[in-house]
């Protein structure tokens, strides 16, 4: 399980990419980095199940660490203004906020990390770095926020995150993750990477709508068909992550809602959260982890590794 604690002796390396035609998506689907990956974000899922965000679970040592982490990321922000530039979209001065997390990324990472794992902290680090979007192109997608779950995942691996930290990981981390992510969106107008337009679910994320349902379901009054009602949203964002997303969407769009995000507009018609629940995740593994433009920029190393699911 993900829960072991490795031995002090295993070989860490550089994780990269190794899906390079669409052909590999297969030697992808088949691995044990697949198998961990989606069964991290389903424990993770079954986690939540239920509970409100200001529900009281308990904060580990380390969930703090990686929530002062993600802390300094959003200074770092505010310390790089956008530049004048011609074009709205893209800021260049993204390029300088990645190129100071490029250089930090084994610092930031070495303080979640004990000592007695600080071999690790390489590979674990490139995660990181993966996460945050791209600096060339300065757009993000789904592949940058399955990087980050790759990271999260990688730590359960090393033992760093706990089996009774999953509430935390997902309420306090990654919650605090989406908000630093969409603080860089909407400062640097980074661009959507592979977006799907009004077709896709999100512009930019994926993961808090699936464990976002996952909250919701058998919830005693919200239904499904509750989350394109402005009234709703706006007195229950703040317990659930489904409806921080809405809320973010509404506000960075214009018009009606069923125009500018078609596929959740069909979602609010279904009847039961755990409907929605199951279907997000079939649409997760069928829009973003089968699909080779986003696959092709995963990396694997030997805690993701790309060898075939062994058994046992």
């Amino acid at each position: 399980s993900s829960e072991e604690t490795p031995p002090a002796t295993q070989n860490f390396i550089i994780p990269k990419k190794e899906i390079h035609t669409v052909p590999d998506m297969g030697k992808w689907k088949r691995s044990q980095a697949y198998a961990d990956y989606i069964g991290f974000i389903l424990t993770l899922n079954e986690g939540v199940k239920g509970k409100k965000l200001t529900f009281d679970y308990k904060v580990s040592e380390a969930i703090e660490k990686l929530v002062a982490l993600l802390d300094t990321l959003d200074r770092w922000i505010d310390e790089t203004p956008p530049v004048d530039q011609p074009s709205r979209f893209g800021n260049k001065a993204y390029r300088t906020w990645y190129a100071k997390l490029d250089q930090e990324a084994e610092n930031l990472v070495a303080t979640v990390v004990p000592t007695h794992l600080a071999a690790a902290v390489p590979e674990v680090a490139v995660y990181l770095k993966e996460a945050v979007g791209n600096s060339t192109r300065i757009d993000y997608g789904t592949g940058h926020e399955a990087a980050f779950a790759a990271f999260l995942c990688c730590l359960c691996k090393i033992g760093v995150l706990r089996v009774d930290d999953q509430v935390a990981i997902v309420f306090k981390v990654f919650d605090r993750y989406l908000e630093v992510m969409r603080k860089l969106q909407k400062t640097y107008r980074m661009e959507p990477a592979g977006s799907q337009g009004v077709w896709g679910l999100d512009d930019f994320q994926f993961l808090p709508f699936i464990w976002g349902s996952s909250q919701l379901i058998d919830h005693p009054h919200l239904e499904p068909r509750h989350f394109v009602d402005e009234k709703a949203v706006s007195e229950n964002h703040k317990d659930y992550m489904f409806l921080q997303c809405i809320l973010f969407i509404t506000e960075m769009k214009t018009g009606p809602f069923a125009e500018h995000s078609n596929q959740l507009w069909n979602i609010s018609a279904v009847p039961s959260w755990s409907k929605v629940n199951q279907g997000l995740i079939r649409m997760y593994k069928a829009e973003c982890l089968e699909k080779f433009p986003v696959i092709q920029h995963f990396k694997f190393g030997s805690l993701l590794p790309i060898h075939p699911v062994t058994s046992g």
